[in-house]
């Protein structure tokens, strides 16, 4: 181990990670497992309940992914199911089951070109989060500070490349969304991309310093800085950060919990129109909430960029809506999506007017039952995309399984802090500042 340091570790729920391709798949399939949010649903028990969620959390990658999903997100269950299954799947919010600690040390020594010891003073061996692609572990480095060192599951990368590559798990997650018949071939390539991408944490590390520039100086947006010498491809290190967990922060006064909301939006809106980015992995744990409406953001494995001409639209289509401007949103909003008129675009028109009601009806309490309904909307206008009985359907644009993965995800989160914001004047703070340039790392656009 390195002289010097200090190991601390208890009893964890340590696992092997399955890695073959057909081994993940029967286990998938042995806790009910079938496309859409129907692959998580077995007998109407909380035993079937149980066993899918120790499958997915067991199996990490893809799997873990849409488990927790569909902890979360409301309207993706169906209602009948909802409470038993979300109760089983909160677990993969917080902390999947983790890997060896003998493999998590050899992976960070090989890593990082020393023994623990000598890169650490001290080191945890129990992971304080584990999820879909790394776990955490609380370390001090030898100047005193505390950090946070985020270590792929070892095995993670074949694991993950047998989920992608084949069609099952990866249309499940797209069928959560109701997008499984729309799984065109650009879309599935997005996706893969995407994913992929998580494993590279140099990217993240690259993409959490961005975001970090886009909102410096907004005393209450927090990033934790990365420490760069105890970094690599497979290991990311920075400072640690703590704060109220979403479930403890729901409890708070309303309004503390308004100005979270405030501060989530500032960071995923401002972010998207002012950084033309967007991190889209809206998971719970991925908030630590704090005093005076302060939010820490973690975790940016999974992010896009928006197609300038897009993102010049959508800043278009903020603006009417805050403004109560309906020709100019219905305007905007066939720019954006380069819809030709009929039946699609009618549906399309409609859909955008439920999602953008906290803007267009503020302030506005976004609600569970909201956010189900505006879930239920989606996969209702997939599905008559699908008959397209006047030939108006078009292409959705790059990005989109994305861009409704961070809004229901999202909007899932504040309803969970359930409070009544003035969104519209809080867009108007941003909407006017000058748009940045991209970003300097390598990333797929989307719109």
């Amino acid at each position: 181990m390195g002289a010097g340091a200090i190991i601390r570790g208890t009893m964890t729920d340590e696992r092997k990670l399955p890695t073959g391709r057909l081994g993940r798949w029967a286990r998938m399939a042995g806790a009910g497992a079938r496309a859409g949010a129907s692959m998580l649903l077995g007998r109407d028990d909380d035993a079937a309940a149980l066993r899918a969620a120790e499958a997915l959390g067991t199996l990490r990658g893809l799997a873990a992914k849409v488990g927790q999903m569909a902890s979360y997100v409301d309207g993706l269950l169906p209602e009948e199911q909802r409470e038993r299954y979300e109760r089983a799947l909160g677990g993969l919010q917080a902390k999947a089951p983790s890997s060896p600690a003998a493999a998590v040390r050899g992976l960070v020594e090989e890593e990082l070109g020393a023994p623990l010891g000598t890169l650490f003073a001290e080191w945890d061996e129990q992971p304080f989060a584990s999820a879909s692609i790394g776990q955490v572990h609380r370390a001090r480095l030898d100047d005193g500070r505390e950090v946070a060192v985020k270590v792929q599951h070892p095995g993670i990368a074949a694991a993950l490349e047998g989920d992608l590559s084949g069609a099952g798990v990866l249309e499940a997650a797209l069928g959560l969304f109701g997008m499984r018949a729309l799984g065109s071939g650009q879309m599935l390539s997005e996706v893969r991309a995407r994913f992929r991408e998580e494993l590279d944490y140099t990217l993240e590390a690259a993409r959490q310093r961005h975001f970090a520039e886009i909102h410096a100086g907004d005393p209450t947006i927090r990033i934790p800085t990365i420490i760069g010498e105890r970094s690599s491809a497979r290991v990311l290190t920075s400072e640690l950060a703590s704060g109220l967990s979403l479930e403890e922060a729901s409890r708070a006064g309303e309004a503390e919990r308004a100005a979270w909301c405030e501060t989530l939006w500032r960071f995923v809106y401002k972010g998207t129109i002012v950084g033309g980015i967007f991190n889209a992995d809206p998971h719970p744990g991925n908030y630590f909430f704090g005093a005076d409406g302060v939010v820490t953001f973690l975790d940016f494995g999974c992010v896009q960029l928006a197609e300038p001409g897009r993102q010049e639209y959508a800043c278009q289509l903020h603006r009417a809506a805050a403004d109560g401007d309906e020709a100019a949103f219905e305007r905007s909003a066939r720019q954006m999506l380069g819809t030709r008129g009929g039946a699609y675009e009618d549906r399309v028109l409609e859909y955008l007017r439920r999602a953008f009601k906290p803007q267009r009806e503020s302030p506005f309490r976004i609600s569970r039952e909201y956010v189900a309904d505006l879930v239920a909307t989606m996969k209702g206008l997939v599905l008559a995309a699908r008959k397209d009985p006047d030939g108006s359907v078009v292409a959705l644009p790059p990005g989109v399984f994305f861009m409704n993965r961070l809004q229901f995800g999202f909007y899932s989160v504040l309803a969970r802090l359930d409070a009544e914001v003035d969104y519209a004047t809080l867009e108007r703070g941003f909407l006017d500042l000058p748009k940045r340039p991209p970003p300097p790392f390598p990333t797929t656009s989307a719109g």
